[in-house]
């Protein structure tokens, strides 16, 4: 009985993989048969052209990149630091307890919710205005509950005696969490933050109040100006055009643009976490 609990409950987890790879095998099969034949030069570094019924994306690549780097600038040192204090240095008590409950129900708040907070801190209240710094600083506040859950998990696989040697050589305990336990959690730490980050890319609600554009004949030029994104872009070219049928091609380029990006940053964090073991176990 014991084994044919087994068997079902293996071949049930079985198919059900099998059913999510298949709907995901469609959608990838859909955006590969309906965008690769715009998919050239000119659409991925050419400038839109004729309210975006002509030309490329280049302004909305460089404005995801962009605001992709501030979001990881703002959250990971914030959320790695928060994860460090929680796991090692924080006393386990109520108020612990309560600080991590928060984080982990911040990061099921809607998106939409992030961006009405970001309109009210970053574009009105520190005057930054519609711009890629209170947008990526948006973001990085969507991000930060990932980084520090992951992080902190990351923290909590190094093995104790990895500090109690540092410790018992005379290390203090910030040069043994330093030399030590940071070095080994970093595997751990990279691949949430990325997949954090590649969440973040993705997000449209809260990048809509905070400076996004959806027609732009330039890059931006510093941090306190406007910019185009993909997810915006997409969403316009899907439902708000004046010619939706005409520009339906360079919607499903945009997004199998987008989708090759996410994909590049979750690679990134596969190779990354691959070479870090590979370095410790040396």
């Amino acid at each position: 009985m014991r084994k044919a609990k087994q068997w079902i409950g293996i071949n049930l987890m079985l198919v059900f993989t099998l059913i999510v790879a298949a709907f995901l095998g469609i959608v990838v099969y859909d955006l590969l048969y309906k965008g690769s034949s715009v998919i050239s030069f000119e659409f991925v570094f050419d400038f839109p052209r004729n309210g975006n019924t002509e030309g490329g994306i280049w302004p909305a690549t460089v404005g995801t990149a962009l605001v992709t780097l501030i979001t990881a600038l703002f959250s990971i040192p914030l959320g790695v630091g928060a994860a460090v204090y929680l796991n090692e240095y924080a006393k386990e008590n109520w108020m612990t307890q309560l600080i991590r409950a928060s984080i982990r129900n911040l990061a099921g708040v809607p998106s939409i919710i992030y961006g009405l907070f970001g309109v009210a801190i970053f574009v009105n209240g520190l005057g930054f205005g519609a711009s890629v710094l209170a947008a990526g600083m948006t973001l990085g506040l969507l991000t930060l509950p990932y980084i520090i859950t992951t992080s902190e998990e990351a923290l909590k696989t190094v093995p104790d005696s990895y500090r109690e040697g540092a410790l018992a050589l005379g290390a203090t305990k910030w040069q043994a969490i330093r030399t030590n336990v940071l070095p080994n959690a970093v595997p751990g730490i990279l691949t949430g933050a990325i997949l954090g980050l590649s969440r973040a890319a993705g997000e449209t609600a809260p990048i809509l109040f905070t400076g996004a554009l959806y027609y732009l004949r330039y890059l931006p030029q510093s941090v306190f100006d406007p910019f185009m994104v993909l997810p915006y872009h997409l969403y316009i070219l899907s439902t708000q055009h004046h010619a939706m049928e005409e520009v339906r091609p360079l919607a499903y380029g945009t997004a199998l643009v987008l989708i090759s990006l996410i994909l590049l940053l979750n690679i990134s964090a596969f190779i990354l976490r691959y070479r870090f073991r590979k370095a410790q176990m040396r």
